[in-house]
């Protein structure tokens, strides 16, 4: 069975047998994971092992564990910085900046991995403009070069724990006040304006073989009608043929506000492939997950399954040996006097 093109989510701290049967329709390909599915590490690493049982190759399993206000699971793991301190080191000291920043990766994907979960959606390479408040300290620096060496360090330290990255949110979510959640972003500016600003860190992080990328749903009406998750233009024209992105494609949730424009809920699924997403996500909405698995029936895209598969997960760790290894004290030790923002819950 290959890797269907939805990602779900589930309810619980275990799969119910309505979830157990949508997991098993092959055109789910993975799962993503909230802070209502974790209550301990073992349940946490049991859940996994119960979705990754369900089919093979296994489901892709996905958690948004950026850091900073955006760490689905806290108890038993590290509380991880804002990336914007990455930034704020870098304007001091460049080069420590960079290597907390790889220490940070290699942390957080390590401990993931430790759990089964094969991603972390991150890092986020938006620019901090100051203008997006949903985006904000998510972001490294305002700079597009030091989001790119900074992300690009922390993509490093992922990669050595067996955890491919997926930037986000092509081509640029920082410089748009509206919040995708709950508004449609609407970004006036022209191609040549973000060529060297926004579109930046994505093009640099794509020359370094980033593995995935997710989509923003903000709409740049100077270079092309549609919102950048639904366009052609953007994924097609820019990311596949200009930029040479060989890797996966994933929506940004389509049960968004920001995901509206294109439609119902199957629209937005059907117009989302069509643009050249290999993978869409719903996110707290049964119904409509249920509503396009029934129009997925028919669906099949072999290259993007075969995208798909290359993210699983390696070198998974077990917990037990990961919290024994000096590296995972050192940088535990050293990250803690960087945290020092609250932690609040945002979806993708």
């Amino acid at each position: 069975m290959t890797l269907g093109p939805l990602m779900m989510d589930i309810d619980g701290l275990e799969l119910s047998p309505e979830d157990k049967l949508l997991l098993t329709n092959p055109k789910v390909g993975g799962v993503i994971l909230f802070s209502r599915n974790f209550h301990s590490l073992s349940q946490l690493e049991d859940l996994v092992s119960e979705i990754h049982a369900l089919r093979s190759p296994p489901l892709l399993i996905a958690v948004d564990q950026e850091g900073g206000r955006v760490q689905r699971f806290k108890d038993g793991f590290s509380i991880l910085p804002a990336m914007r301190r990455f930034g704020e080191i870098y304007d001091q000291d460049p080069q420590l900046a960079k290597l907390l920043s790889k220490e940070c990766g290699w942390l957080m994907a390590s401990e993931i991995r430790s759990t089964g979960i094969d991603i972390s959606f991150a890092p986020v390479l938006d620019l901090d403009k100051g203008i997006s408040s949903v985006i904000g300290s998510r972001a490294f620096h305002s700079s597009p070069q030091v989001v790119a060496q900074l992300a690009q360090a922390f993509v490093s330290g992922m990669s050595e724990a067996g955890m491919h990255a997926t930037g986000k949110h092509y081509p640029g979510h920082g410089s748009i006040a509206a919040d995708s959640h709950v508004a449609m972003p609407i970004d006036e500016r022209s191609f040549t304006d973000m060529e060297q600003d926004d579109i930046f860190p994505f093009r640099y992080l794509v020359d370094a073989d980033i593995h995935a990328l997710m989509i923003a749903h903000v709409i740049y009406p100077k270079i092309d009608k549609h919102a950048a998750g639904f366009s052609e233009f953007w994924l097609q024209k820019v990311l596949r043929q200009d930029l040479k992105f060989q890797g996966a494609i994933f929506s940004d949730d389509l049960n968004m506000e920001g995901a509206a424009v294109a439609g119902d809920y199957v629209q937005r699924a059907e117009k989302a492939l069509q643009a050249g997403c290999d993978m869409i996500l719903m996110c707290n909405n049964r119904p409509a997950a249920i509503q396009i698995l029934d129009f997925l029936k028919n669906y099949e895209d072999p290259v993007a399954s075969l995208r798909l598969a290359h993210l699983h997960g390696t070198n998974s760790i077990k917990r037990e040996d990961l919290v024994k290894q000096q590296r995972w004290m050192d940088i535990k030790k050293q990250l803690k006097k960087y945290v020092d923002e609250p932690s609040g819950m945002l979806n993708l």
